[in-house]
């Protein structure tokens, strides 16, 4: 039977796992506002993080992409990332949040897998870049998803029919983010040779 979330021991490894994800992403998403800031100051210089023709963000800070609702994307992770954290640091301070709650944390972090894989796309296949702190931001919000995911499903979150399920594909979340990740260092790879540029 599922214990309700508001009623469970305080999920003291999540909320750590939740902050330190919520620090790499708030880092990469302030690394990129500064540079896109430094970008519209000096156009005609090169960001701090362009190594090369395929390892670089100023070509993505510059393309549509960058600022697909008509502002630069890092402002999203800047929202996005200081919730998580604030979020962790209540946990960690004896918060409980109702499954409705736990289900819109989810829903969250499955738009923000979404537009990751979507900025992954365009960078690959469409600008022929490697963007370091887009990768950073990757980093933190594929391991993000997947352990949602799989705690909301092992507790009770997504209904008592996904827990058995929940526990097992969460006792395996570092298997299955390990491969998420060599998926797409093997398709940059396979279409942009980055190996082969270092």
């Amino acid at each position: 039977m599922s214990i309700p979330i508001a009623e469970s021991k305080r999920p003291t490894g999540l909320a750590f796992f939740m902050l330190i994800a919520g620090a790499i992403g708030l880092t990469a998403a302030f690394a990129l506002s500064v540079e896109k800031i430094h970008q519209l100051q000096f156009p005609d210089e090169s960001a701090s993080c362009d190594f090369g023709v395929v390892v670089q963000c100023g070509k993505n800070l510059a393309s549509w992409q960058g600022s697909l609702l008509g502002f630069p994307n890092p402002l999203i992770g800047l929202m996005g990332w200081s919730v998580v954290i604030t979020l962790a640091i209540a946990l960690l301070a004896g918060a409980r949040c109702a499954p409705w709650f736990w289900r819109g944390l989810n829903i969250g972090a499955a738009g923000a897998l979404g537009f990751v894989l979507w900025l992954f796309s365009q960078s690959v296949f469409v600008l022929g870049t490697l963007c370091p702190w887009c990768m950073v931001t990757w980093f933190a919000t594929i391991p993000f998803f997947w352990v949602i995911t799989f705690w909301n499903m092992k507790h009770g979150v997504w209904g008592i029919n996904a827990q058995k399920l929940g526990s097992l594909l969460l006792s395996w979340v570092g298997l299955i983010i390990l491969v998420s990740f060599l998926i797409e260092a093997l398709i940059a790879q396979l279409v942009l040779d980055w190996i082969g540029t270092l």
